[in-house]
């Protein structure tokens, strides 16, 4: 198994790759991408005209939108945030969210002019639209055997929820199933949304869908957990690009329905409400490499009522981020993507070390710090990362989340210096956006979706020959 710590010193001894052109775009111009490390080298065109992959990598198509699932009900489409966990043996679990809005129904379970509605239980549905029929958003689980190669079962495990974006693994197994749409009740659904779901990936049919109020009610994106602490932190798309980075200290680590509080993060330097997102219309406020000491904003109010909780927090003094979105926690600190900030838009990643004391009496004295870890100028390098995790060798994983008609999406990857290279392009037709990438708990297999339209692949591959 290649390890973190041979990576880090193959990253350290090789030379810089400074640009590698590649296959031709979507429009027959040329569609180029520089790595900053060599990577696996050059991508290979597709014949299949889904995935490039570099030299000796090659995929699986796991599940698609629209096949018959192992309950009758049909694949959902908008196929989003994913993560991967062990089960016995040889097998995993996928759990998968699927970002449907009230009006993609027919995109949902139920199918195509709602073939299959009556096969829904009603009884396990969160809400329904004003038609009385259960929202499409919600989780689909695949068990997939790593030996085999193959997938055993797929079935729907949580359904009447809305634009189920992104979340997280928990460490006791479960995946949080987060909302990205603040619908209020009576406007295209019965109940108010906007919340986290907990969602056992054991479960084999539908999960009891019980919103975690304590994590609030925002355009909730992606959730990760502290092991050591039980924090859990929160990243907020907001389409205005004014955003907050939330944690959540709970009342019982193992039980999140249980309550807690909820915070922002904002700047000691900057006590009432600070911005991180570095816009070219304002002074930049830091640069890659740099550090800012952070304390964290009580919130009051967090049921949001009016969809004003992060204008609220940021005149208590939280900062202001741009569309918070990937988040993953691993070794010692958190990484979480801000897709649309930086003087040029591409994104940015943060990179957030928690105080030895953090959430505990005495935090302030030795506060946390957050970096600005990558701050990428050039659509070619890395632009508008998204979804992300970190593989077993301590490599950051990002999806690209840009809609063009010229550029294709990219899964990036940066070593521990931050330094970026390309991994997979999406070569499918529309260029939907990557979404949902994880591992394998062995390593061997990389997952991921193309969102639209609908597809979960799993990587193989030489991972151990990577390059500096």
């Amino acid at each position: 198994m290649i390890t973190r710590r041979g990576l880090i010193a193959a990253s350290a001894a090789g030379a810089v790759l400074t640009s590698c052109t590649m296959r031709t775009g979507a429009r027959g111009g040329p569609d180029p991408y520089r790595n900053e490390v060599y990577g696996y080298g050059p991508l290979r065109e597709d014949p299949n005209r889904i995935l490039d992959l570099p030299e000796g990598f090659s995929y699986r198509i796991v599940s698609r939108a629209g096949e018959t699932m192992d309950d009758g009900l049909y694949v959902p489409g908008k196929i989003d945030g994913m993560a991967c966990f062990p089960l016995d043996g040889s097998r995993v679990a996928l759990m998968r969210n699927h970002e449907l809005w009230p009006d993609d129904i027919e995109r949902g379970p139920a199918g195509p002019r709602l073939r299959r509605l009556d096969r829904i239980d009603r009884t396990k549905a969160y809400d329904f639209d004003l038609d009385g029929r259960p929202l499409p958003g919600g989780t689909t689980t695949i068990v997939y055997d790593m030996a085999a190669r193959r997938r055993v079962s797929q079935h729907l495990s949580l359904t009447g929820t809305t634009v189920n974006c992104a979340g997280g693994a928990t460490p006791w197994g479960t995946w949080l199933s987060c909302e990205e749409a603040v619908l209020r009740a009576g406007e295209s659904a019965a109940k108010d949304h906007g919340w986290v779901f907990e969602v056992p990936v054991r479960t084999r049919g539908l999960a009891e869908p019980k919103p975690l109020f304590g994590l609030g009610r925002f355009e909730h994106e992606a959730a990760a957990i502290d092991p050591r602490t039980g924090i859990v932190y929160l990243t907020e798309d907001s389409r205005d690009d004014l955003g907050l980075f939330y944690r959540f200290l709970p009342n019982d680590r193992r039980r999140l329905e249980a309550g807690g509080r909820l915070q922002a993060l904002g700047l000691r330097e900057a006590p009432e409400g600070g911005d991180v997102r570095n816009f070219k219309d304002e002074p930049i406020t830091w640069r890659p490499g740099d550090r800012k000491e952070i304390a964290w904003i009580d919130l009051e109010g967090t049921d949001n009522p009016h969809s004003d909780l992060r204008l609220r927090g940021q005149k208590a003094g939280a900062a202001f981020v741009g569309r918070g979105e990937g988040v993953f926690f691993g070794g010692d600190a958190l990484y979480f993507a801000c897709t649309s900030s930086g003087p040029t838009q591409n994104g940015q990643i943060l990179r957030y070390v928690p105080s030895p004391r953090e959430g505990q009496p005495g935090e302030a004295d030795e506060p946390g710090r957050l970096e600005l870890f990558v701050e990428p100028d050039d659509e070619q390098v890395l632009d508008f990362a998204d979804n992300l995790t970190i593989a077993p060798w301590g490599h950051i994983y990002a999806c690209e989340d840009r809609y063009s008609d010229v550029d294709r999406n990219h899964l990036r990857a940066l070593t521990p210096e931050g330094k970026v290279y390309t991994v997979a392009r999406n070569v499918f037709e529309g260029n939907g956006e990557l979404a949902g990438v994880c591992f394998s708990p062995d390593g061997k297999a990389c997952f991921v979706n193309i969102i639209s339209p609908g597809i979960t692949l799993a990587i193989t591959g030489p991972w151990e020959q990577f390059r500096a």
